[in-house]
């Protein structure tokens, strides 16, 4: 059975071993005080580089361009005096950028439309016939010699008949009035400006400047339009002769102006060239910009200033200045721990707990850090509103977390501690500190007081869906202090981040829960339930080979965790821990009255055998319980439950069967310990011994019970074995009163049965009182169960082939 534990179980010992040894094998030849240090000092350093990080400095909250909105104000630490290298480049940019486009202006254009339509008109009239000779041969074919538009289509139809003059004129007036003005190409709007320069080409030294070119100024396809506006309104002329003359006259209206790349590049270079840089001169206090500012270059080489000072000698200072304020606040959390003691759920140590907190804190830290600087870099990603606002996805960090995993694994108040101490560090790390410092204080007091007892998986996925919902309503009322308009999609993301916040929070706590437990060996009541399945090997062992020990023990538990909800103890770890405390009677199961059915093994063997059989169940029970991996809390069962009493009763038979020379040493009669350490391991013996009393009472009538379990109490209580823990006189009351109570409804009287006459039990009968369910010896009186000086029942000690005797407890 054994060997087959052990292959079930030693894959999570061995691996929880080689863990806890990789941790502290570094630091296992210092001290104890000067571990302890140690781990502080590293808990403080590796909080501040989290914090401080000099390789995340180039993507910090500076990072700006020219036309951003700054999310957050930024002033001046100190008197500063900056030559920014960018500065120059920005100056000589913002200096091109102050040179207006050049355009040269032909204010003759217009002519020069109508002279080339003359010229053209004159050629095709020289090489036309005449009418006459058109009319005396039909088969007269004409050279035409076109130069204008529309090919010789267009001169075929200009040359069908003699234009009138009028008509003439009335062309080349339209002619005259497309092309005149400021005509400008359509592909050179993309170079206007609402001013630029025009240089009249007639006039080489006079230089005009042009408002609103845009509106001012005809474009090329507006003037051709109108030119073939006016060549349709001339009524003499047929639709196919006004579509010639537009066609023949439509590429002399031409562009007056034209931009001119070369003369505006060399102004913008002169410009350039003449930029200065200036020194950014801030002064301490002096604010450079405010959030929701728009950035400007002049704005950009400020917060260049601020960034150089801060980024330089000063980054040190600040690093040294926020270690010493997080050595501060690791400070106050190890005076919490030292002051508020061993808190009972943990039973760790107080420098244990609060390098649970260090963990917990240090991981926070780390998920904060991360997420904060993705939020940044989502926002830049957007350039609309809110989605470039990195403070609504920063609602999305789980800064619960840490709260959370110490509610599951601690206290409340320890857990409230831990979420006040992550919500410092969030506002060190966040954009705008005190907002982010008080949302993380509350979605922290949300998961410390939302919850219940741990006592499913599932309390993770509920808290986190708590957590989600309280993220989102704080949220909104963060956009609402912070004057944020309420616009249907900043709502909508901030509720949507809050609740993401929730589940990150549960998805990380289930990651880390089963990692803290064991790595600090904490009993969580999940952890406790998952220890009760009686299906696991070594219950299912108690139950088959030792059945009458694997009753006791849920008996036992039964009582311990009454009386621990009655002093306020862990009442699911009394439980659990009883169901393990007697595992190693699984070696000798028979060497023990409540599984004996028939004779006493006991009494074919020396006291000292019977002794070392009994005494050894602790020593077998705590190894196997290592074997299996067992937590080290429900270890601490086995030996304390018994302390350091004796087997009082074999003792004293050693020493009336020793003879006169033979010496009897006490010690092979005592228990190894040591005494209870805590409350429920006290309770444990004390529900241990008050069980097997109450199960020897042949009629367990109230008045019996208690005399037997005052009687338990006083013997442990004089026997010094709850010297080292923490129970007082007023609990151990309590305790009594809540093993009377338990064990009366345990032992409740059954109504009689007509017919049915019950045996005489005036005196003690034991082959009448013994059937096949019953196990041990039965005592009609109280007062004849023997309870050793330190409260044990030993009814092993006696000889089942006689029936015992008051007397025979006595003379013992």
């Amino acid at each position: 059975m054994t060997k087959q534990i052990r292959e079930l179980t030693s894959p999570l010992t061995r691996w929880r071993k080689w863990l806890v040894g990789l941790l502290t094998k570094p630091i296992a030849t210092l001290s104890p005080d000067q571990r302890f240090w140690a781990g502080f000092a590293f808990l403080c350093i590796a909080t501040t580089l989290l914090i401080q990080n000099p390789l995340w400095s180039a993507a910090g909250s500076f990072a700006y361009q020219e036309g951003d909105i700054a999310r957050e104000t930024v002033i001046a630490p100190a008197d500063i005096t900056f030559q920014d290298p960018d500065g120059l480049e920005r100056a000589r940019s913002a200096a091109k950028a102050t040179v207006k486009p050049i355009f040269r202006f032909e204010s003759n254009r217009q002519d020069q439309a109508v002279q080339g339509f003359q010229s053209a008109w004159e050629r095709l009239r020289r090489t036309t016939p005449d009418e006459p000779a058109r009319m005396a041969n039909s088969n007269v074919k004409a050279d035409l010699d076109w130069t204008g538009g529309g090919g010789t289509e267009v001169a075929k139809v200009l040359s069908g008949r003699q234009f009138s003059r009028n008509e003439l004129d009335a062309v080349r007036s339209a002619l005259r009035e497309a092309a005149e003005g400021y005509i400008y190409d359509d592909v050179e709007r993309q170079y206007f400006q609402n001013e630029v320069f025009v240089f009249d080409r007639s006039r080489p030294n006079v230089q005009t400047t042009a408002s609103m070119p845009a509106s001012s100024w005809l474009a090329l396809s507006a003037a051709r339009e109108k030119y073939k506006e006016r060549i349709n309104a001339i009524k003499s002329l047929s639709p196919n002769e006004a579509n010639a003359f537009y066609s023949a006259g439509e590429i002399f209206v031409e562009p007056s102006v034209s931009y001119d790349s070369v003369a505006t590049e060399a102004a913008r270079e002169t410009a350039a060239a003449s930029a200065e840089q200036q020194s950014v001169v801030l002064r301490r206090g002096q604010k450079v910009v405010d959030a929701g500012e728009m950035v400007t270059a002049e704005t950009l080489s400020r917060i260049a200033a601020v960034r150089n000072y801060t980024s330089g000698t000063r980054q040190a200072n600040r690093f040294v200045g926020l270690l010493l304020l997080i050595t501060a606040l690791f400070w106050v959390a190890w005076k919490f721990v030292q002051h508020r003691g061993v808190v009972p759920r943990l039973a760790l140590s107080a420098e244990k707990t609060f390098a649970l907190i260090g963990f917990v804190v240090v991981i926070q830290t780390a998920v904060m850090a991360v997420l904060f600087r993705l939020a940044e870099f989502t926002a830049l990603q957007n350039a609309r509103p809110p989605m470039n606002d990195a403070s609504i996805w920063a609602f999305a960090i789980p800064f619960a977390t840490g709260s959370l995993l110490m509610t599951l694994l601690a206290d409340r108040p320890t857990a409230l501690f831990t979420g006040i101490l992550n919500a410092l560090i969030a506002g060190f790390l966040a954009p705008r500190g005190l907002e982010f410092a008080v949302f993380a204080a509350l979605v922290s007091s949300v998961a410390v007081y939302g919850i219940g007892r741990y006592r499913s998986r599932q309390t993770v996925t509920v808290a986190g869906g708590m957590i989600g919902g309280a993220g989102a309503l704080i949220a909104i009322a963060m956009i609402a202090f912070t004057q944020q308009p309420f616009i249907l999609n900043t709502v909508l993301l901030a509720i949507a981040c809050g609740l993401v916040g929730g589940v990150m929070t549960a998805a990380v706590t289930a990651v880390l829960l089963p990692f803290c437990e064991t790595l600090f060996g904490i009993l969580t009541d999940v952890k406790l339930l998952e220890l009760s399945n009686a299906d696991l090997p070594i219950l299912g062992q108690l139950a088959l080979r030792s059945p009458g020990t694997n009753q006791h023990s849920h008996a036992v538990g039964q009582l311990a965790e009454d009386a621990c909800r009655v002093v306020g103890g862990n009442g699911l770890l009394a439980r659990i821990g009883a169901l393990y405390h007697d595992i190693g009677k699984t070696a000798a199961p028979e060497h023990f009255v409540e599984n004996q059915l028939g004779r006493n093994p006991h009494d074919r063997l020396k006291p000292t055998q019977s002794a070392k059989i009994i005494i050894s169940h602790v020593n077998y029970g705590t190894k196997l319980a290592k074997e299996m991996g067992l937590p080290q809390r429900i270890i601490d069962f086995i030996p304390q439950h018994h302390g350091t009493r004796t087997l009082h009763y074999f003792l004293k038979k050693a020493q009336a069967q020793a003879l006169p020379d033979e010496e009897i040493s006490e010690n092979d009669f005592r228990y190894p310990g040591p005494k209870p350490q805590f409350k429920e391991a006290a309770i444990m013996m004390i529900a241990d011994s008050c069980e097997a009393g109450a199960r020897s009472l042949a009629e367990p009538t109230p008045e019996n019970i208690r005399f037997i379990v005052t009687k338990i109490i006083d013997a442990i209580l004089s026997d010094d074995q709850l010297d080292e823990c923490d129970l007082t006189l007023r609990e151990l009351t309590q305790i009594r009163e809540s093993m009377i109570k338990s064990l009366i409804a345990m032992h409740h009287s059954r109504v009689d049965y007509p017919g049915y006459v019950p045996p005489s039990t005036g005196q003690f009968k034991f082959a009448e009182l013994m059937d096949s369910e019953e196990r041990g010896f039965k005592y009609a009186d109280p007062k004849d169960i023997p309870v050793s000086p330190g409260g044990e029942i030993e009814d092993e000690a006696f000889d089942r082939t006689k029936e015992p005797t008051r007397a025979d407890a006595k003379t013992n």
